[in-house]
């Protein structure tokens, strides 16, 4: 029995498009349809670092820290509001393992950097798991303006405040994981992406149109068991 995990999620960039909502339901498992804002579906990558993983219940001193970067949409099923990850990159490959194995993620394998001066976070990962096509992500990015709470802005509300998320395993099974965290506090963004090739090789051309941008610092997060979800209505 795999245990829930505690983490922090820190340096978030949310770099977020919108895209045609058909043309995006193709990439999602039978039975999924993308949730929508303002008319249209939104596919998002993510970098940031993970840190003080550990199993719920362990002393945060015996966490490790793992930088990533991730790919995703969102859905509702069930009435629920929630993310659907296309894919996973992250440090460390016995947690990359692990999670593939015991949380069915899509995770991948990359060497990352992510480093923090003079207010702006240097993000550098590039994809190495073995048998699959190279990826990566390089950017700067950094918060701009004044904080303010993600459910006070309709668009941010809908992109962040989702407490579920879904993947599909290798045999074919939906699964779902539970999130716990305080509400978001988010700053307007500003980013310069020198190399994304991680949207192509989740099938995806990169929109020409400037994303949506959010930073936020980070907050605390305990994650449940992954647990099979039950038919599609």
């Amino acid at each position: 029995m795999v245990l829930p995990l505690e983490m922090g999620w820190r340096h978030l960039l949310f770099e977020s498009w919108p895209v045609d909502a058909d043309r995006l339901a193709e990439h999602l498992p039978e039975g999924f349809e993308p949730d929508e804002h303002d008319g249209s579906a939104w596919l998002s990558v993510i970098p940031f670092t993970n840190v003080d993983v550990r199993p719920k219940g362990v002393p945060r001193s015996l966490g490790v820290r793992l930088p990533e970067v991730n790919v995703r949409t969102y859905v509702t099923r069930d009435g629920v509001p929630s993310v659907y990850f296309f894919s996973l990159d992250a440090q460390g490959l016995a947690s990359v393992a692990g999670a593939r194995l015991f949380h069915h993620l899509p995770y991948y394998y990359a060497r990352i950097s992510l480093e923090w001066a003079d207010g702006r976070v240097a993000f550098d990962g590039r994809r190495r798991h073995p048998g699959d096509r190279p990826a990566r992500y390089e950017a700067t990015y950094w918060p701009t303006g004044e904080p303010f709470a993600a459910g006070d802005d309709p668009l941010a509300e809908f992109l962040v405040e989702r407490y579920r998320f879904y993947t599909e395993a290798p045999d074919g099974s939906v699964r779902h994981t539970d999130v716990r965290h305080d509400p978001w506090t988010l700053y307007p963004a500003e980013a310069s992406v020198e190399t994304d090739t991680l949207l192509r090789a989740n099938g995806f051309r990169r929109p020409e149109a400037e994303p949506v941008r959010y930073y936020s610092p980070g907050l605390d997060v305990t994650a449940s068991r992954s647990e099979r979800s039950g038919e599609v209505n």
